[in-house]
């Protein structure tokens, strides 16, 4: 790599690396900000799910736009007013004096973090090609990956130490460096004549909204209220008028064009089931451990450190094989392997005895995602061209961002109103059932297009 763009590769690190640490932090706060919050309008399983769901409602649904922002206003330009209302809304979180304000800021925060993920991965996009970008987006993959699971750790300290507010104040720092990094970086080209698609983006977050209320809200006054099944009607209706808009829009935030590359729309699809589940058994077992079986939150956060350190030194390598010899053995293998791993920890019991019931199935687990995610971005984003990278990388990662939105509203659907063994069980089988069903798609779906052959030319695969 040269130096720029080994700076460009840092920058997209660090910033992506701020977004998904924040959306994993906060599993381990869950139980504490219940406990200290719980006295307003919400309390209980129904305030833990929107801390984490109204961060995911806007920055699912806002993303797309993000990505078309990012496309033609410039990624550099868009990277810094996403870092600095990250760093504002941070401080928003950490003093929001009620439940209800928390989870206001956290969705304030989630239109922040929409703006940095698709900066990030499309800078990757234009700076590198063939078997550089494939190993850039495999050590760009290891590090936010990394930050996805290191934060119930990072988190955990601060909660056992100080206090679940400080889980918030971590970001300041890599936001502050990313900043000073920032400056040295150049603009780089702009798409002209593209216009922002408001109206898809209001239809979008609004089709998100209602069905993520009445699935988290139904547990408290069930379907037939009004209070559910009206955001869920509007929700769904908003919904079909987002695809219908997006049809004939004349620069839509989500082009349908795209999903008629093949490896595309598998590969969004496989990323459904795989961030879907990847979202719900973290959220499972980070609160089991705790609220059943009496860890600390330090302790819960420690409980999937071995998955982190999978991630970082296995990620690029898988990435760098990939882009020598295809993705799509790697997308197949690794669900599967990653399902086994939760299988493996249906022997659990209320004491979860870790070495014994729990850390055989996170090695298993961690292996298993070491060896798809590197390969499952290559393999969306090397089949667009690079003048759509920023919307590209903008739909896959709201299709990720939407998945685990949705099987964690559905928490309490699988799980039951209180949590206990048999309701941890059942939902560490649906985990496991999304992660092989992302597997079988990626057999089925994807192709080896292309192929980097001894690491010199760019091949046909056969």
């Amino acid at each position: 790599m040269t130096p720029a763009q080994r700076r460009v590769l840092l920058v997209a690190i660090l910033a992506s690396f701020v977004s998904f640490l924040d959306g994993t932090v906060v599993n381990v706060a869950l139980p504490a900000i219940a406990d200290e919050l719980a006295g307003g309008a919400l309390g209980g399983l129904a305030l833990q799910q929107w801390v984490v769901d109204a961060y995911l409602i806007t920055l699912g649904s806002l993303i797309l736009v993000a990505g078309s922002l990012s496309d033609v206003h410039g990624r550099r330009r868009v990277m810094w007013w996403g870092l600095v209302g990250f760093a504002v809304t941070s401080v928003l979180c950490a003093l929001a004096p009620t439940g209800v304000v928390l989870v206001i800021a956290r969705g304030l925060q989630g239109v922040a973090g929409a703006l940095l993920v698709p900066s990030s991965l499309a800078m990757i996009i234009s700076t590198f090609s063939g078997a550089a970008q494939a190993k850039a987006i495999g050590t760009w993959t290891a590090w936010t990956g990394t930050a996805m699971i290191a934060g119930p750790l990072l988190g955990g300290v601060l909660v056992d130490t100080l206090s679940w507010r400080w889980v918030f104040g971590i970001n300041l720092l890599p936001v502050a460096v990313t900043l000073w990094i920032l400056r040295g970086l150049e603009e780089g080209d702009t798409a002209t004549g593209r216009r922002i698609d408001v109206r898809g983006a209001v239809l979008a977050a609004v089709g998100l909204a209602g069905p993520v209320f009445a699935l988290i809200e139904h547990g408290r006054f069930g379907w037939a209220s009004p209070v559910v099944w009206v955001p869920l009607v509007v929700g769904i209706a908003a919904l079909v008028a987002f695809l219908g808009w997006e049809r004939r829009a004349p620069d839509p935030m989500l082009p349908l064009s795209l999903f008629s590359v093949r490896n595309f729309a598998a590969g969004n699809v496989a990323t459904a089931a795989i961030y879907g589940a990847l979202a719900f058994g973290g959220f499972a077992v980070t609160l089991f451990v705790q609220q059943v079986a009496g860890y600390s939150a330090t302790l819960a956060g420690l409980a999937l450190l071995p998955v982190t350190l999978l991630m970082l030194f296995l990620s690029s390598r898988f990435g760098a094989l990939a882009g020598r010899y295809g993705p799509r053995l790697f997308m197949t293998v690794g669900p599967l392997i990653a399902g086994c791993g939760y299988l493996l920890m249906l022997t659990t019991t209320a004491e979860a005895r870790y070495f014994t019931q729990l850390l055989p199935g996170i090695l298993l687990f961690g292996l298993g995602l070491a060896i798809t995610v590197a390969p499952l971005t290559a393999a969306i984003l090397g089949s667009i061209p690079a003048a759509d990278a920023g919307i590209g990388s903008a739909v896959n990662n709201a299709v990720s961002r939407i998945a685990g939105l949705v099987v964690i509203a559905c928490a309490g659907i699988v799980i039951g109103p209180v949590l206990d063994v048999a309701g941890f069980h059942r939902a560490l089988i649906v985990t496991a059932a999304l992660l092989v069903a992302g597997g079988l798609v990626s057999w089925v779906g994807i192709r080896n297009e292309q192929v980097v052959a001894a690491g010199v030319a760019d091949a046909p695969a056969t």
